[in-house]
């Protein structure tokens, strides 16, 4: 009879011990997607500034037409990214336009003085910055994520729920030592 509750007593701290691990992996999965909304929002606040930066370029930079249509491409592509791995490489190729765009204004020193011209680049440079915390808390909980599925014993209880790895919101190197806000 004392064996048989040993063995109910084992059983029941194993069961436990599954129904933590599985809820962990919930905790740590959903705390990633929110990471990642956090992420859409402030990727979405950079492309509603592009095109009025667009614009206010334009009215200056008229004979700059190829740049303004790359600038338009790269906000597309990257709004219609689905995955990690598309948004990141969209973004790189978003960045890289920005930059471009931003070093054609130097050339316009009108431009440069523009309230305008300013102001977006301002607000610009701030979603930058957000999109980088955004990115790094992101990150982090998918390092978090990632690990406890590939930890024994939690593997175990991770491949029996079907629990995947995530992938990190990765930005190239160059890029992200090259910051897209400008010199005024």
């Amino acid at each position: 009879m004392n064996i048989l509750y040993i063995v109910l007593a084992v059983l029941v701290v194993i069961l436990l011990w599954i129904i933590s691990t599985y809820n962990g992996l919930i905790k740590r999965r959903n705390r990633t997607k929110e990471a990642w909304a956090d992420i859409d929002v402030q990727l979405k606040r950079r492309y509603d500034l592009i095109p009025n930066l667009v614009e206010i370029v334009k009215g200056y930079a008229t004979h700059e037409r190829e740049l303004f249509e790359r600038v338009t491409e790269a906000r597309t592509r990257a709004m219609g990214a689905k995955t990690v791995k598309e948004h990141s490489e969209a973004e790189n190729m978003l960045s890289s336009t920005l930059k471009t765009l931003f070093a054609v204004s130097e050339n316009y020193p009108q431009l440069r003085a523009s309230e305008n011209f300013l102001e977006l680049q301002r607000e610009l440079a701030d979603t930058e910055n957000k999109i980088q915390a955004a990115r790094r808390f992101y990150n982090t909980n998918v390092m978090e994520l990632n690990t406890q599925i590939e930890s024994f014993p939690a593997n175990t209880v991770a491949g029996i729920f079907g629990f995947k790895q995530m992938e990190l919101f990765e930005i190239a190197e160059k890029t992200e030592r090259e910051p897209v806000a400008v010199k005024f």
